[in-house]
């Protein structure tokens, strides 16, 4: 089973290659960015699946999923996103993806998903596309706005102030400033002590 991985962010690209490598007869090919994805899938025998990162450089939204699609070979394509809503993923399957995985998903899951989609079905977590989305009952996340939470949510998963900025599109600055706000009413006095406290109170 071939499976390519197109994601920006280091960190996670390198964890999902990681998980489904260690599962045995997945082999796994990965890239940073759209173009990058669409090159290997021109110059390399099929790939048996192709997971996209939904918000990195060149995917313009679900463009990059169909233009995936229309490419030689007809290999099966779906979409992994730590942001992404239940619209967009609804949209995506329409589009004809393999799939919609979010990033949250464990990595048993995760695995399991991937070689469902690689063997022609279609998924999506059943929990994720009929979740109602409720004002927070955790604790920490009352004290939080919603785009405080927004930025926690990036600083659990590594991501600098810039690709946070690029990911909610604000500004730098006023991701700082979130920060800032955010750190105070956690009681954090760096991103990686307020990542372990979100992680602790079940927030991520």
């Amino acid at each position: 089973m071939r499976v390519l991985i197109a994601d920006d962010h280091d960190l996670l690209r390198d964890t999902l290659v990681m998980f489904l490598e260690n599962s045995n007869s997945i082999q796994v090919a990965a890239v940073g960015t759209l173009d990058a994805a669409h090159k290997r899938i021109a110059n390399d025998p099929p790939y048996d699946l192709v997971l996209l990162d939904y918000n990195m450089p060149g995917m313009n939204g679900l463009t990059g999923l169909t233009e995936t699609l229309a490419l030689k070979g007809g290999q099966r394509v779906a979409l992994i996103s730590g942001e992404a809503t239940r619209e967009i993923a609804e949209q995506a399957l329409e589009a004809g993806a393999a799939g919609f995985v979010p990033k949250t998903l464990p990595a048993k899951s995760m695995i399991n998903a991937v070689r469902f989609m690689a063997m022609g079905e279609q998924y999506a977590p059943l929990d994720f596309m009929t979740n109602v989305e409720e004002t927070p009952t955790n604790a920490l996340a009352a004290k939080l706005t919603s785009r405080e939470l927004d930025v926690l949510k990036g600083v659990t998963e590594g991501k600098s102030n810039k690709e946070i900025a690029r990911d909610l599109d604000i500004t730098e600055p006023t991701v700082k400033l979130h920060m800032k706000t955010l750190f105070r009413k956690v009681d954090a006095t760096n991103r990686t002590q307020a990542a372990l406290i979100a992680r602790e109170a079940g927030l991520f």
